[in-house]
């Protein structure tokens, strides 16, 4: 691929990437993607051979970013390990206060493609909130907590309950209280595995 077809593919994943999250994947067409990043639609299909493919991209694009993030605000947090943890939802909260924030990518796009199991974007969803889990919990195993592998999913339950809770109610001290909750069973799993080293 040369420099150019690669640019021209990032201006179509970018305006891709802006109307989906915005408007959701079902609702925005080719049409307006080709619109948006100003290339016509025979250069689109050049680049993607169907729709289902540039959602697949849109959601490839937002992986290694949104782990890094999470990955950012997690290292930056002051405090042990559980401190960290909740972070990971305070930072998410004052994201959602944005007027602009329409909660997670990955989940909106499962619930939209709820009928169809089999299609790649949601098997790039599934593997972005394997690889969060994972990685908390080779973070909980690093720490000697109990259990590491459960807590991560407990983690990862409460992070995606409060986008979807965050997202009806548009009310952001949901993911704060989530946080807690993470950070409680966080200090809760250090507890018990202390309580069995003694």
């Amino acid at each position: 691929m040369t420099k150019a077809q690669k640019s021209t593919r990032e201006t179509i994943v970018a305006a891709a990437a802006k109307l989906f999250y915005a408007e959701g994947i079902r609702a925005v067409s080719v049409d307006a993607v080709a619109e948006e990043a100003g290339v016509t639609k025979r250069t689109l299909y050049y680049h993607f051979e169907s729709k289902d493919e540039l959602i697949a991209a849109y959601l490839e694009g937002r992986d290694q970013p949104n782990l890094k993030l999470f990955q950012k605000w997690f290292s930056e947090a002051e405090g042990d390990l559980a401190s960290k943890v909740e972070a990971i939802f305070v930072n998410l909260a004052r994201a959602a206060r944005h007027p602009k924030w329409k909660g997670c990518g990955f989940l909106r796009t499962s619930a939209e493609l709820a009928n169809m199991p089999g299609h790649p974007a949601i098997r790039i969803g599934a593997a972005h909130k394997k690889k969060f889990e994972a990685w908390m919990a080779e973070t909980f195993a690093e720490a000697g907590a109990s259990d590491p592998a459960i807590v991560a999913k407990q983690i990862l339950l409460l992070l995606d309950g409060s986008f979807a809770v965050v997202l009806l109610h548009r009310d952001a001290g949901y993911m704060e209280v989530a946080g807690r909750a993470a950070a409680t069973l966080v200090q809760v799993a250090l507890a018990g595995a202390n309580g069995r080293a003694r």
